[in-house]
């Protein structure tokens, strides 16, 4: 039915016209400031009390893992900023940068006119302090320990972009996933029973380092058929004695440094090198806690399976 549309008739006084005259200059200015009053309460990963925006529009991210799963859940139309090293999926690249996370520019994050900021674990309490006093709604999201704190992390980020229906559905199938990789019967196995497996993170001059047991890369490990030899420490510091004394069976390494990793003293004379069960995985897919980790666990049963 088409909606009836009324004309006021009767005559107005100049009262009438000046009360008249207030009442819809009231609600012409009235009604954008509801709207812009319009937000939503969460408590970030620091404890911290944000007021943000309840749909919003410009979003920056401050996180390789914050980006890759807003395009997961189909939110990369909010996206107006990112980092350098936010670089999956391929398409990101066309997301005019801010630069580096330890380096953070305020001036560049601001000049975006974000309505929401969202950061992960690289970014210091000072830069997330200066942007609070700029007024720009900053939300921290990090990595935690655990793999299964990747579903929290889906979900909050979900939350904060009005993303929760799809936040949702991309749990229910990662779930099915890592639900069909029969994960029971791998704890069941005893400790000796799995193939020992070392993750590179760093090497070489500056140090080993790789991930401890209070990682969620110590948990896709494990789920992926293998026993880190760092779970009994916490943290990411390794020992280069510790690493020639346990011969891993298995050394996992980013694809772009298993060539340097294999070709350097004292490394190449490492079982797990002389046998060629060194493992290049792509960056991004174990080092950072996204959707991808069950990519990597599902990789690394088949690299494993196929070499035992």
């Amino acid at each position: 039915m088409k909606k009836k549309s009324f004309v006021l008739s009767l005559p107005l006084t100049p009262f009438h016209s000046l009360s008249l005259l207030l009442i819809i200059l009231f609600a012409s200015c009235g009604a954008p400031q509801q709207q812009a009053s319009v937000t939503d309460t969460v408590v970030d990963d620091y404890g911290r009390t944000v007021a943000i925006p309840a749909h919003p529009q410009r979003v920056v991210s401050l996180s390789p893992a914050v980006t890759e799963i807003m395009y997961a859940l189909g939110a990369q139309k909010l996206l107006v900023g990112r980092t350098d090293f936010c670089e999956f999926p391929p398409e990101v690249a066309t997301i005019p940068s801010i630069g580096g996370i330890s380096n953070l520019s305020i001036e560049s994050i601001l000049a975006m006119k974000p309505d929401l900021v969202i950061s992960g674990s690289m970014v210091s309490r000072k830069a997330t302090d200066q942007l609070d006093q700029m007024g720009v709604p900053m939300v921290c999201v990090i990595e935690k320990p655990r793999f299964q704190a990747l579903y929290d992390n889906i979900s909050a980020i979900g939350r904060l972009v009005g993303k929760e229906h799809e936040a949702d559905s991309l749990n229910a199938l990662m779930r099915e996933r890592v639900n069909a990789l029969d994960t029971n019967t791998l704890t069941q196995l005893h400790n000796n029973a799995l193939p020992k497996v070392y993750y590179v993170v760093g090497f070489g001059a500056g140090g080993n380092f790789t991930a401890g047991g209070n990682t969620f890369i110590n948990d896709i490990i494990r789920m992926a058929g293998g026993r880190n030899i760092a779970e009994d420490i916490e943290g990411w510091s390794y020992s280069l004695e510790a690493l020639m004394r346990e011969e891993p069976d298995y050394i996992i390494v980013r694809r772009e440094d298993s060539a340097a990793f294999c070709g350097m003293k004292p490394y190449n004379r490492l079982r797990a090198v002389r046998n060629g069960h060194v493992i290049g995985i792509v960056s991004g897919t174990l080092d950072l806690q996204v959707p991808r980790n069950i990519d990597a666990i599902l990789y690394l049963r088949e690299r494993m399976n196929n070499k035992q």
